[in-house]
C-alpha cells in the first residue's frame, strides 16, 4: 500500500465481543488526553476501529478478542 495512504489511514484492529457488554472507548491525542468515542458491543460482534490523528489509544472493558497485523491478544482474562 502506498506509504501516503498508510499516514492517513493509520493501523486498523479488529475486537471481537466473546461476552455482552464489552465497552470501547477511544482515547485523543494531544497534551490533554480525553475519551472521544464509545461502543458497547454484544458477544460476537465485530468492530473494526483505527489509530488516527485523533485516535491514539483504545480502551476495552471486557472479555474480547483483539486481532492486528501484530497478532492477536485477549483482554478481561
Amino acid at each position: 500500500m502506498d506509504k501516503e495512504i498508510d499516514k492517513v489511514l493509520g493501523d486498523f484492529i479488529i475486537i471481537k465481543a466473546e461476552e455482552n457488554g464489552v465497552n470501547i472507548i477511544g482515547l485523543t491525542r494531544g497534551s490533554d488526553t480525553r475519551f472521544h468515542h464509545t461502543e458497547k458491543l454484544d458477544k460476537g460482534e465485530l468492530l473494526i476501529a483505527q489509530f488516527t490523528e485523533n485516535t491514539s489509544a483504545i480502551k476495552i472493558r471486557g472479555k474480547a478478542r483483539v486481532m492486528c497485523r501484530h497478532g492477536e491478544i485477549g483482554s478481561g482474562e
